[in-house]
C-alpha cells in the first residue's frame, strides 16, 4: 500500500485547519488502494471507483478526526456508501445497456495475482457472478468474504445490525457459491496456455483453437452499442472459432495482467482495440469475456501508453 511521508518542518507555524488536513490526506493516501479496491469490487467500473474516491474525499476532508477511533473502517464506511448510492444507479442504466455488460478491465500487478483470494474476487467472471447480487448483498460479500471485515463494522457501513448483517452475509455466500467459477490452473499454467492461444490467434492456426477450446465454451463482447460487437453471448467452440478466425491479421496481440489474471490486449495502429479476458478450466479456455466499448478502455490505453 502507498506509504505517505510526514510533513516537513515548515519555520512558519500552520493553523491548527492545516494541520488537520495533513492529517486527513496522510490517512485516505495511506488507504487509498485498499478504498479504490472496494469500490471498484462492488461497482466493477474504474472510472465509477475514481468518483466514489472523490465523493470520500470531499467527505473525510470535513469530519473531525478527533471523533474518530479507527480511520481506516471510518473511510470504508464512506467509500461503500457512496458504492452503494452509486451501484444502484449504474444497475438502472445496465437495464437499457446494448449487448453483454462486461466489467471494465483494470490492468493489475503481479502481486494482485499471487494473492489467489484477492485475483479470484477481481476476476471478469466473479465481477459477473457479483451483479447478480442486490446491492447491499454484494456490499456485504465484498466486505466480508474479500476484506475480512467484521459484522459490525460492515453494519455501520451498510447502515444496519450485525445480526442482519450475518444474515445477508449467508444468502450472500450460498448465492455466489452456487454460481462461483470452477477453479483455475495455477498462474503458470495459465500464461503458459495463453500463449498459446495468442499465437494460434496470430497464426490462424483454427484447428490448435479448437483444440485448446472447450465445447461448451462461452464468448461475450461488450460493445456498448458504439462498436460493432455481439449483442448475445456467442456459445460454443465452432462458432467462438468462427470469431477469432476473423481478427484482422494486423493486430497485435500483447499479452497482460487484467483483472489479476493474464489477458489479451488487442492493437490496431497502437491503440487498443479489445481487451480479451480468458478464462482457462482444466487446460481448456472455457470463457472469453471481450471488452470494446472504447469508454471502458481509456484507462487501460493511458496507463499502457508510456513506452509503446
Amino acid at each position: 500500500m502507498n506509504k505517505y511521508s510526514e510533513p516537513t518542518a515548515d519555520t512558519s507555524d500552520p493553523l491548527p485547519g492545516d494541520r488537520r488536513l495533513d492529517s486527513a490526506t496522510e490517512a485516505f493516501v495511506a488507504h487509498r488502494n485498499l478504498l479504490f479496491t472496494v469500490a471498484y469490487e462492488m461497482l466493477g467500473s474504474a472510472a465509477d471507483a475514481e468518483d466514489v474516491l472523490q465523493e470520500t474525499w470531499l467527505r473525510w476532508a470535513g469530519v473531525d478526526l478527533g471523533t474518530v477511533r479507527e480511520q481506516r473502517a471510518y473511510l470504508v464506511r464512506i467509500t461503500t456508501r457512496q458504492a452503494l448510492t452509486r451501484l444502484r444507479t449504474l444497475r438502472r442504466r445496465k437495464e437499457s445497456y446494448v449487448g453483454p455488460w462486461l466489467p471494465e478491465p483494470l490492468l493489475t500487478a503481479p502481486d494482485v495475482a499471487e494473492d489467489v483470494e484477492l485475483a479470484d474476487s477481481l476476476s471478469m467472471a466473479m465481477l459477473l457472478v457479483l451483479e447478480t447480487l442486490a446491492p447491499t448483498e454484494r456490499a456485504v460479500f465484498v466486505l466480508r468474504e474479500v476484506f475480512a471485515l467484521s459484522y459490525d463494522e460492515i453494519a455501520e457501513a451498510v447502515e444496519k445490525t450485525p445480526a442482519a448483517v450475518r444474515q445477508i452475509a449467508h444468502r450472500a455466500r450460498a448465492h455466489v457459491g452456487a454460481r462461483r467459477p470452477r477453479a483455475v490452473v495455477s498462474q503458470t499454467e495459465t500464461r503458459q496456455a495463453l500463449e498459446a492461444f495468442r499465437r494460434a490467434i496470430a497464426t490462424g492456426d483454427l484447428q490448435r483453437l479448437l483444440d485448446m477450446i472447450a465445447p461448451d465454451i462461452v464468448l461475450l463482447t461488450d460493445g456498448g452499442g458504439v462498436v460493432q460487437a455481439a449483442t448475445a453471448p456467442i456459445v460454443g467452440a465452432d462458432r467462438v472459432v468462427g470469431v477469432l478466425g476473423r481478427i484482422d491479421t494486423e493486430m497485435v496481440l500483447q499479452p497482460a495482467q487484467v483483472n489479476g489474471y493474464p489477458a489479451l490486449l488487442l492493437r490496431m495502429d497502437g491503440e487498443i482495440d479489445t481487451v480479451m479476458a480468458v478464462r482457462i478450466d482444466g487446460g481448456l479456455v472455457t470463457g472469453l469475456y471481450a471488452v470494446r466499448n472504447p469508454e471502458k478502455l481509456s484507462r487501460v490505453n493511458r496507463e499502457t501508453a508510456v513506452g509503446r
